[in-house]
């Protein structure tokens, strides 16, 4: 059966315009309560809360910082420029950072629509899959959770790509073609995870576009020729991103996860991400990489996915939709999948963002064509479509709930996941933060009970123990985490302050602290105040009051320049007592 071409496109009816408003207002009613919550102790202070240069604002240092960081492990610059301007405009405040996730997620669930009518001419399955993309649970994490405002930023740029390519396709031209690749590299430069757009395109030149199929018959090889320059962006962006992860150690070794390993997640997660977008239950911040699956759950999960592409492959000529939405869903996960494997997650939420649209257009369209052949009225179509889209907006608004802060979120995820060693260690923070130590202390040792070899839960034992007075405890416990990573800054930079400040003095060690201290200077960008404050007392320590007074008067600028005036204070009382010493070894 051939593939009707999608009708001429006439000027937008009125109807189009109050469904983009009802889609963008649902969002506001199903996220909104996110506009009070707090930012969380995971990501949220190396993205922006204690990121210095970010909270500094837009400015020509910060763009260039931006443009070549690999801060985090990723180079996405239009994601940290996007943060500046918040800070720009808002502080710290909490409440707006979440308002600007929420305002591009409407935008995006707006565009969608528009996209979705534009190659289809469909007005109300592209409201209905759009009304899906809005109100889905699965999307709170990437809305709900500042650190990935690239979610959310990225997509934009996608979507108006595809708006463009539509275009495009329309009415060929270079202007058209040049705007949508150009889309495509701002995408990329907001999250590298949008490198399968290439292979959307050709996806849609299938369906709903017909360019392959369509009138004008365009061969398969002309298209993909004509992806070229999409697919060496692509390239380019996928190089960068391993290179910089790698560099900064996010890339697990195959020693460390070996390819059967992964390729068994991978299947598995393809199943269960299939399975929380139809059912979106005990949805959490974190899903643990198990050592091994169960033969048995791999198996279940291929033959599902085997049977479902079969099933899709038989259907596609004469429901082409199910072509183009399938493949959408599996080929824009790849990145995500765990074949590099990036992170200690088995999945996460956020990773179906752009992929659960694929399966949204499969449930819009599909469920139009079955529900039609029951000559259904199109009021009862309307209310089924309504009720189901309501179902959705209420779990969104009681997931969402759960992000209020970092207490509610990781309560939450160990209530609905097991072994669940990030969650205590992250909850073991936001406890030790409101002055709960030995809960503090007791979840950071669950953390490690269940993973041993978990460095942050380590050295955050290290800094709750000395916190207590539990020195030698603490110093041993900020070893073992600079033995599982050599890098972590925080434990470099928190052993050397006991080495340094100690009051009991057989625990005291200059030349140690000194070693310490530079180090972890030097892998912040020799641009934190408070690791140049701890690198003073190791100079102190160690008998240099010299190098301590000038380490501690850049310490005073930097905290000046980035309006921490309270840690400038508490530094230049310290530097009195450098001085002091300076002076009596000049006497």
């Amino acid at each position: 059966m051939p593939i009707k071409t999608p009708p001429v496109r006439s000027r937008r009816a009125p109807a189009d315009f109050w469904i983009a408003s009802l889609v963008g207002i649902g969002v506001l009613a199903a996220f909104g309560r996110i506009r009070g919550h707090q930012f969380i102790l995971y990501d949220d202070p190396e993205y922006v809360v204690e990121n210095l240069h970010v909270r500094a604002g837009l400015g020509l240092e910060g763009v260039r910082w931006a443009f070549t960081t690999g801060h985090s492990a990723n180079w996405h610059p239009l994601t940290w420029l996007s943060h500046m301007l918040d800070c720009q405009l808002f502080g710290l405040n909490p409440g707006l950072h979440h308002l600007t996730s929420l305002l591009l997620h409407a935008a995006n669930s707006v565009l969608l629509f528009w996209v979705l009518k534009r190659m289809t001419g469909a007005r109300w399955p592209s409201a209905f899959a759009a009304a899906l993309f809005a109100l889905h649970p699965l999307h709170v994490e990437s809305v709900a959770w500042v650190a990935e405002r690239k979610d959310v930023l990225s997509t934009l740029f996608w979507l108006l790509a595809l708006w463009a390519y539509a275009r495009y396709a329309e009415r060929p031209g270079g202007g058209r073609y040049g705007l949508s690749l150009a889309l495509f590299l701002l995408g990329l430069m907001a999250k590298p995870m949008l490198v399968t757009l290439p292979f959307v395109l050709l996806l849609l030149d299938y369906w709903p576009l017909g360019r392959i199929l369509g009138p004008a018959r365009s061969t398969f090889v002309s298209l993909l020729v004509e992806k070229v320059p999409f697919l060496v962006l692509s390239a380019a962006s996928s190089v960068v991103t391993f290179l910089v992860q790698r560099k900064w150690g996010a890339v697990a070794s195959v020693a460390e996860i070996p390819w059967v390993d992964r390729l068994a997640n991978a299947v598995v997660a393809y199943a269960a991400y299939l399975r929380k977008t139809i059912w979106p239950s005990d949805l959490a911040f974190f899903y643990p990489l198990p050592h091994e699956r169960p033969l048995g759950q791999v198996a279940l999960a291929a033959l599902v996915m085997i049977g479902l592409s079969a099933l899709v492959l038989r259907g596609s000529r004469r429901h082409p939709y199910l072509a183009t939405g399938w493949g959408w869903y599996v080929v824009t996960l790849v990145p995500v999948i765990g074949l590099v494997q990036v992170g200690d997650q088995a999945m996460a939420d956020r990773y179906t963002y752009v992929p659960s649209i694929g399966l949204f257009v499969i449930a819009a369209w599909g469920g139009a064509e079955v529900l039609g052949r029951r000559r259904l009225h199109s009021r009862a179509l309307a209310s089924l479509a309504a009720g189901l889209s309501l179902a959705c907006g209420l779990a969104t608004w009681f997931q969402a709930g759960t992000w209020k802060n970092s207490l509610t979120l990781f309560e939450h995820a160990l209530r609905v996941t097991e072994n669940n060693y990030l969650a205590h260690a992250v909850l073991g923070l936001a406890l030790a933060e409101s002055g709960r130590l030995d809960e503090a202390i007791a979840h950071y040792g669950e953390a490690l009970r269940v993973n041993p070899f978990y460095s942050p839960a380590e050295a955050s034992l290290g800094l709750a123990l000395a916190q207590k007075g539990r020195v030698a405890e603490a110093i041993v416990h900020y070893r073992a985490a600079l033995r599982l990573r050599p890098n972590r800054t925080e434990a470099l930079n928190n052993l050397a302050w006991l080495l340094a400040t100690s009051r009991d003095p057989k625990f005291r060690n200059g030349a140690e602290a000194v070693e310490l201290a530079e180090r972890a200077y030097t892998l912040t960008g020799r641009s934190n105040p408070n690791y140049l404050d701890t690198l003073a007392a190791a100079y102190a320590e160690a008998g240099r009051p010299d190098d301590a007074v000038r380490a501690c008067e850049q310490a005073v600028a930097l905290a000046r320049a980035a309006g921490q005036d309270g840690l400038a204070g508490t530094i230049e009382e310290r530097m009195k007592l450098y001085r002091a010493g300076q002076a009596y070894r000049e006497r």
